[in-house]
């Protein structure tokens, strides 16, 4: 069956329309599982759903949250989420992907220490417990614009993406280079902690930079080819953050487990061709994460925001029509982080992909729990749209459809037309004069 747009009424419909495509999607009634907490190593979560790192390209021009910032994440604590998964922080100038991305640094160490305690606070004052609160620490790589133009820093050149205009081989970032990012990882890992975040998590997903180097099979040197050689970044990253950091701050990662591109320029694929998902690679790398690095809880995604975004985030509105159901986006998603789960289950695993369900999103993170596909359901689109929804869910009364994200992709739009990123339908007030102005000529 090919692509088509939400319109079920009923968890029944949603179960059907699954079957019918020979589907299986992990469903439950019995929200209360979501109300469990959960330990991932020295930190105890109130309850098992996350907000994911939703960027919203609103920070001042050196880096420091600004007034929506400040909002975003005043309306997420008040949501009641055990986990708050802060976006995407860069560690240096050239790493940022736009001129208003968060830029952790000496300079700006103090307004993110107030934002942290603000959400803390919050929290609290709202739901009687204040989330944990995770950093999350990137280099945008070819998706680098610290200035508002291009300016990519590359692990090699990739002509799927590319095309007829190939990235000049002086943006292919050199090995030393690299090692010197691994060094800036742990300061900025430190920063963190000093500003009072629970964790940080290295960022590799989304083909981004540390992404992208886990496809690098065409680069030379110590930092290509090999599987121990594309998974060096990370590793030495890893080992960066965690010799600068002590006591009980977690050193975790997001994760791309499959990206949706053939070999050999594509991670969680086989090497003898096609695209679907072939988890010999992940698996060996989170063998490396979990068992032998020690990180305790690991976030999963797959796909790439800019290229396929129908992977990572099924939709009904974005900038092509995709070639199959959204409902087989979310069973893809959910079938790659599932078998991660099956294959490590000490590891606390975040899930993601829940919010194209909507009203029913619920169901599909309680039933994702209850069959142990994840330990905690993570939603991003969603949080936009409705940032209360988990209090709702899981302490008032109930989910309130009038307030879902319809994954119509305007979010997204508003970040493609370089502009601040919110829901513009569910926050208009703030966010449609900003879509009309930018998207909407």
């Amino acid at each position: 069956m090919k692509f088509q747009t939400f319109s079920y009424h009923t968890l029944d419909e949603i179960r059907q329309a699954a079957n019918g495509l020979s589907l299986t999607l992990p469903l439950s009634e019995v929200l209360r599982v979501l109300r469990q907490p959960v330990s991932a190593g020295p930190l105890r979560l109130a309850n098992r759903i996350a907000i994911q790192p939703m960027e919203g390209c609103d920070g001042t021009p050196d880096g420091r949250p600004d007034t929506l910032t400040q909002r975003r994440y005043r309306r997420f604590a008040r949501g009641g989420a055990g986990l708050i998964w802060f976006e995407a922080t860069a560690i240096v100038q050239e790493g940022r992907a736009n001129p208003r991305q968060l830029y952790l640094n000496k300079k700006t160490l103090d307004s993110f220490r107030t934002q942290v305690e603000e959400i803390k606070e919050e929290g609290m004052r709202q739901n009687g417990f204040a989330p944990v609160v995770i950093c999350q620490l990137t280099h945008s790589g070819r998706y680098a614009k610290p200035e508002g133009v291009p300016a990519p820093l590359i692990a090699y050149n990739n002509p799927l993406f590319e095309k007829e205009q190939p990235i000049d081989k002086s943006r292919i970032v050199s090995d030393d280079k690299l090692k010197r990012l691994e060094e800036a990882f742990g300061a900025t890992a430190l920063l963190a902690q000093e500003a009072g975040f629970d964790g940080a998590d290295i960022k590799c997903c989304h083909r981004y930079l540390l992404s992208e180097m886990l496809s690098a099979f065409t680069r030379p040197g110590d930092y290509g080819g090999a599987f121990e050689n594309r998974t060096r970044l990370l590793r030495n990253a890893i080992f960066a953050a965690k010799g600068a950091t002590s006591g009980e701050f977690l050193i975790t990662s997001r994760v791309n487990l499959y990206d949706g591109f053939a070999y050999p320029y594509g991670f969680g694929v086989s090497p003898t061709g096609g695209l679907m998902p072939d988890l010999t690679e992940p698996k060996a790398l989170v063998t490396l994460l979990h068992e032998e690095l020690r990180l305790p809880m690991l976030d999963f995604t797959i796909g790439n925001p800019y290229v396929n975004p129908h992977v990572n985030r099924p939709y009904d509105g974005g900038p092509y029509v995709p070639d199959e159901h959204p409902l087989e986006g979310v069973a893809r998603m959910l079938g790659c982080i599932g078998q991660l789960k099956k294959a490590f289950p000490s590891l606390c695993v975040i899930g993601s992909g829940f919010s194209y369900l909507r009203q029913f999103s619920p169901y599909l993170a309680a039933g994702a729990v209850e069959q142990s596909v994840c330990d905690l359901a993570g939603f991003g689109r969603m949080a936009f749209a409705y940032p209360d929804f988990p209090r709702d869910t899981l302490y008032g009364e109930g989910f309130n459809a009038r307030k879902t994200c319809i994954a119509c992709g305007k979010c997204s739009a508003l970040m493609r037309a370089g502009t601040v990123a919110g829901c513009v339908v569910r926050d208009g007030e703030t966010y449609l004069p900003f879509y009309q102005a930018h998207c909407c000529v």
